[in-house]
């Protein structure tokens, strides 16, 4: 990766994880947008799940990148790893007991 990088060696290594990250991430988030839409979570359940993809998403990539400027603080990505991970059972949670009707729009036809 760094003898095909157009910066050379000198690029550090926690920058190309964190870039990595922001970019998985933002998909990840994506498709949880229009996952949890297919869900029937409400209320509480919901909340976490959506505020724990948010949290998670942003904070775990940023605490790569802080290894360079406070590395114990990398610590924390233990803390926003969790997060995402109650956030994606909640969401399977939600997939797995929703009935089939749970995110359709009635009125929708695939030719619209």
């Amino acid at each position: 990766m760094f003898a095909i990088s157009p910066a050379g060696p000198g690029l550090p290594a926690a920058s190309v994880g964190g870039h990595a990250h922001f970019g998985i991430l933002s998909i990840l988030a994506v498709v949880t947008g229009f996952a949890i839409e297919r869900t029937e979570l409400t209320g509480t359940l919901r909340s976490t799940a959506v505020w724990g993809f948010v949290i998670g998403q942003w904070l775990l990539p940023a605490t790569v990148l802080m290894e360079m400027v406070a590395p114990q603080l990398l610590i924390t990505a233990y803390i926003w790893g969790a997060l995402l991970v109650l956030s994606m059972a909640i969401v399977a949670w939600g997939t797995i007991t929703a009935s089939d009707a749970a995110g359709r729009t009635p009125s929708a036809a695939p030719a619209d």
